[in-house]
């Protein structure tokens, strides 16, 4: 494996060898490809993997799946929904706030859309896709990363229980048919962009029940703060 790939230890055991495989030689070609024509990738390489590298294997207890990074200047930073600091929060993350005020009845500081504190708690921030083409959202739908991106909900799913995934929107949906629902928590609802809110994010409440769900199995809860 490129020793340029940041992963936490952890995690090696059990993706390691998907780096030899040809579709993630295909993922590395084409990302290649994108910048010798002159193409804006995000995020920056050694920020790529940063789901798995913030959060351990052991540590993991709740994965939030989103689909590709933000395609705008300086907001992916390699976690799902979330910004780098000094960034503006994009409408989706701030209605994931407004959420968690009105689920959680706490404050949320909005400025900050920074979410590398859930991440260092066993919050998998997991995009399906780990990389973009600046201003072209879903630019790297076919390159290979779901076959990676997949492979990692499955082995959390086979080699953990008690794990809460919290899908959101039609894309997150979708994998469901690769968590074992027996021994683990499946919380689903509409994405939180603006456009989609309305039809049953606003009210979900994934925090509390996240949480709940926790405590349940005698598993620290998260602070969402």
């Amino acid at each position: 494996m490129n020793k340029n790939i940041k992963i936490h230890e952890s995690w090696l055991k059990y993706i390691e060898a998907e780096f030899d495989k040809k579709y993630m030689r295909n993922v590395k070609n084409s990302i290649l490809n994108s910048k010798e024509s002159g193409k804006i990738i995000y995020p920056k390489n050694n920020e790529i993997f940063n789901a798995i590298n913030l959060t351990e294997f052991e540590k993991t207890k709740v994965i939030i799946l989103g689909q590709d990074p933000y395609h705008g200047p300086g907001q992916a930073h390699g976690l799902s929904f979330s910004v780098k600091n000094g960034i503006k929060p994009p409408p989706s993350l701030l209605n994931i706030f407004k959420e968690i005020e009105f689920d959680l009845s706490i404050k949320v500081n909005k400025e900050n859309g920074n979410l590398t504190r859930w991440a260092k708690q066993g919050v998998l921030l997991l995009n399906s896709l780990l990389t973009v083409e600046k201003g072209n959202p879903l630019s790297h739908k076919d390159i290979g990363w779901e076959t990676l991106t997949d492979k990692i909900i499955e082995v959390l799913s086979q080699n953990k229980k008690n794990l809460v995934f919290i899908l959101w929107g039609s894309h997150a949906r979708s994998k469901k048919s690769l968590i074992s629902k027996n021994e683990n928590l499946i919380i689903e609802s509409a994405h939180p962009s603006p456009l989609s809110a309305h039809r049953g994010f606003i009210g979900s409440k994934p925090f509390s029940r996240t949480n709940e769900y926790l405590l349940k199995n005698n598993i620290n809860p998260i602070n969402w703060s």
